[in-house]
């Protein structure tokens, strides 16, 4: 099956599964809160549920640049497996928790494991998929995520009909046995490079450029760029996933039971839209046009300006999803790009660790903002903050525009 010529969208397919429960597994916890107040009393306070979401978050941050560093030296396969089962194993032991630090330090272990797998995964579609398809193969995988993140919007609803505890069960089973079925479907890719080198010296080789993609990326100005806007879009885009349930149910007054899936499922549903139309007119731009990946992503940043300041500041039923799926389209636009356009600046040798430093800095700045609207959540200024972050994405635009200037569609090392 590795060698027919469909493989490539089997892979897409197999990560697509893990996507999905990447995300939904992650994010089901956003919306169980007012279950698990009853049991965990420390809950009620959004302080604390801010440093619960926020510890997943620092901990994701700090593994991701190790993780695309792993990747790039071991098989990827395995590191996937691995991850999958691991982080599984951590949400079927989500639902034994009965204090707050039990569940503390649980959510900090599925920090660990689900960074291991982003990096991994994308560089191996990228892999598999080469220029034509790219933006469409990772795009098409960001969707895994979105539905995800939908699914995980169910959570309160299913909490709601049994119970919190069996939620996580029956989640953390379905990954468990997901994870043996990509053992046996699920195959590495690594890119044939020729190499001129004297076999002795091939120790010495591998073990000196352990941390050569960090120096390369970091002596990289237009990595520099990348690293910054993306940064910046990471702002809101761990904002609506961790506190847009809370900001629908306060402005719109409804319970978290309905709150939770209106805004899982707008963002979710939009966004892959924005991916599946951003990766095709991506993949066809940069045939005419060298950055056409690049002005594709800016049109996705733009059209999350607006969404912001209607996030924030609108409190009836059509303005709120209509800005949210506005924000969607856009935020699902700029995601199916990352990737392909750090291929135009990163060789296949590199481009884990190139996306797990991204990681490292977007997720760091996302655990920051979790924390600080936990806070605002508590003052009654959430729409606010939300309202306020339109102004640093008009920053970034403007940083991604000016000065990230791609003059090939897939970097190879001269």
């Amino acid at each position: 099956m590795k060698n027919t010529k469909y493989y490539p969208w089997v892979v897409v397919g197999l990560l697509w599964l893990v996507a999905l429960l990447n995300y939904m597994d992650r994010q089901m916890l956003a919306t169980m809160r007012p279950s698990m107040e009853t049991d965990i009393p420390e809950l009620v306070s959004g302080e604390n549920f801010g440093r619960l979401m926020a510890i997943f978050l620092w901990i994701y941050a700090l593994m991701s640049p190790i993780s695309g560093i792993i990747a790039d030296k071991l098989n990827r396969k395995w590191l996937i497996v691995g991850s999958l089962f691991v982080w599984s194993a951590v949400t079927y032991a989500m639902g034994y928790a009965t204090t707050y630090n039990q569940v503390y330090w649980l959510r900090a272990l599925m920090g660990v494991s689900e960074a291991l797998y982003i990096p991994a995964g994308l560089s191996l579609i990228a892999d598999y998929h080469q220029q034509k398809t790219r933006s469409l193969a990772i795009g098409i995988h960001m969707t895994g995520l979105y539905v995800g993140s939908a699914l995980g919007g169910f959570g309160a609803t299913i909490a709601a009909a049994y119970s919190w505890h069996t939620t996580f069960h029956y989640f953390g089973i379905v990954g468990v046995f997901y994870a043996f079925v990509l053992v046996f479907f699920l195959r590495e890719k690594k890119v044939a490079e020729i190499k001129n080198i004297d076999s002795d010296l091939m120790p010495i080789k591998e073990k000196s450029s352990l941390f050569k993609g960090m120096a390369l990326l970091f002596t990289n100005i237009s990595f520099w760029v990348i690293l910054f806007y993306f940064a910046i879009i990471s702002l809101p885009g761990w904002a609506t996933k961790n506190w847009l349930p809370t900001l629908f149910s306060e402005n719109l007054g409804i319970p978290m039971e309905e709150a939770g899936p209106l805004a899982t499922i707008a963002i979710s549903f939009s966004s892959l839209l924005g991916v599946i139309f951003g990766g095709i007119l991506s993949d066809k731009w940069v045939q005419k046009n060298i950055k056409g990946r690049v002005y594709t992503s800016a049109i996705g940043l733009s059209l999350t300006i607006p969404a912001l300041l209607l996030i924030g500041f609108g409190h009836s039923l059509f303005n709120v999803v209509g800005a949210a799926l506005c924000f969607g389209i856009g935020y699902g636009m700029f995601d199916a790009n990352n990737m392909p356009i750090i291929c135009q600046f990163v060789s296949s040798k590199h481009r884990a660790t190139a996306y797990g430093v991204l990681n490292m800095t977007g997720v760091g700045c996302g655990a920051l903002v979790t924390s600080l609207l936990g806070k605002s959540s508590d003052s009654g200024t959430l729409g606010s903050g939300f309202a306020l972050m339109a102004g640093v994405v008009i920053i970034a635009l403007v940083v991604q525009i000016s000065f990230l200037r791609p003059k090939v569609n897939d970097f190879v090392d001269a």
